[in-house]
Order: structure tokens, then C-alpha cells, then sequence
């Protein structure tokens, strides 16, 4: 799979996540998420105002589904996007749901294994049921109270070369990375580099950061897409 570069509209308010979106793909970045802020603000309406103006961008709607599987899937695919986020700790009844939803309406479905008690076995599991994409994820209020109880910070890198071996589609990190580091995950077997709070956006405010965004963005496509087809998954090992 081609290194890709996703960036994740972690914000509250529409017309912020249409303009950062517009420079984000000035810059060269091939998807676009729907964070889960920006769901829970404007619902599907952000889905689909983004699905209108980018008919032919890869749109992520991150919904987090923990239960309702089918009906959130319609809903978020019939809006117009191209991939689901369902969490591996919903029941896998719910995670064979969003993948027969996603099936049926066109969509393809990412497992997150956030807050699993293994998160290797959990990947592997998640991809048995049929996701079609595994995030590898360390939440954002665990790496927050963490650090300011001054308690040791997981992150992704921990564990991604072990869950890149156990499963055979492709997998993106996310959780508390810096920019080297999110930039640097192609070369763990993982092609999907995601771009959200904090490197793009202010994780605290839920608002675009300050600064050369598009900039900053094109300077991560750039490097991101320089390492052209990535080896996914079992493949990255051999």
C-alpha cells in the first residue's frame, strides 16, 4: 500500500474543518477524517458537507461505534464515507455488524484497539471479524492524566512492530506521537500516518494550531510519501 497521510479534523465547528481541509489538501494529504469531536458537533452533517466538496477524497468518519453497529454504519456511509471506526472493546457482535453494514453500503471498516487488554491479540481478532484496516491506539485522556500525574506515557511505537506482524492489513498508530514519529511509521510496516491533535491540531481548544499549517503539512506529505509502497502487515517482516 502507497504511504498515505490522513488527517484527522479534530474540531467543533464546521466551517474551521472545511478550511483546514482545504489546506491540508493544498498540501497533499490523500484522506480526510471526520474526528469524533467534529461528529459529536455537527453529527453526519459534517460527513456529508465534507463527502460534497471532496467527491473523490477518502473521507474517515471516527464515530467510535461501541454499539448500534449496523445503524451507525448506514448512517455514516450513506453520508458519504469511505471508511468506519468500530472499537475492538464493543462486543464482536457489534464489530461483525459494522462490517456486514460496510459491505453493504460500500464501505470499508477500521478496528481500533484502544483500551484492549492485549493489544496484539486484539488486532488479530478485529481483522478475523473482517476489519479491513486496524488502528493501533493509545487514548487521549490516558496519555493526558498520565503525564500530569507524572506517570510514565504509553505510545504506539510500544507495541507496532508486534501488531504489524500479527495481522495482515494495513495499520495506522495514533495516540500522543510527535511529527518525527507519526512520520516515521512506514518504516514499522504501518502506511497510514495520521495527522491530528496535537500536530495539527490544538488537542485542549479542539481548534486548527497556529503556525504554517499547510506548510507543515506539505513538508509531512512530502516525507511521508517518499516512502512509496509500503510492505503491509505479515508482508513488512519477510
Amino acid at each position: 500500500m502507497k504511504a498515505t497521510v490522513q488527517l484527522s479534523l479534530d474540531l467543533i465547528d464546521l466551517d474551521e474543518a472545511l478550511r483546514t481541509a482545504d489546506t491540508a489538501l493544498r498540501a497533499g494529504v490523500d484522506w480526510l477524517e471526520v474526528g469524533t469531536p467534529l461528529i459529536i458537533a455537527e453529527g453526519m452533517r459534517g460527513v456529508r458537507e465534507l463527502r460534497a466538496r471532496y467527491p473523490h477524497v477518502p473521507i474517515v468518519a471516527d464515530l467510535k461505534t461501541m454499539d448500534g453497529g449496523w445503524l451507525e454504519a448506514e448512517l455514516m456511509a450513506k453520508a458519504g464515507a469511505t471508511m468506519l471506526v468500530v472499537m475492538g472493546q464493543a462486543h464482536e457482535e457489534t464489530v461483525e455488524l459494522v462490517v456486514k453494514a460496510g459491505r453493504e453500503f460500500g464501505a470499508k471498516v477500521m478496528g481500533d484497539n484502544m483500551a484492549m487488554p492485549d493489544p496484539v491479540a486484539g488486532a488479530k481478532h478485529l481483522e478475523e471479524l473482517g476489519c479491513d484496516y486496524i488502528v493501533h491506539h493509545i487514548g487521549y485522556d490516558r496519555r493526558t492524566l498520565r503525564r500530569e500525574r507524572g506517570l510514565s506515557t504509553p505510545t504506539p511505537l510500544d507495541q507496532l512492530r508486534e501488531i504489524v506482524g500479527a495481522v495482515s492489513v494495513p495499520v495506522q498508530a495514533v495516540g500522543g506521537l510527535t511529527v518525527e514519529q507519526a512520520i516515521e511509521t512506514p518504516r514499522y510496516g504501518a502506511p497510514l500516518v495520521v495527522i491530528g491533535a496535537p500536530l495539527a491540531i490544538d488537542a485542549h481548544a479542539f481548534r486548527t494550531a497556529a503556525g504554517d499549517l499547510e506548510g507543515v503539512l506539505h513538508s509531512i506529505c512530502e516525507k511521508v510519501h517518499a516512502y512509496g509502497d509500503v510492505k503491509v502487515g505479515k508482508e513488512s517482516a519477510l
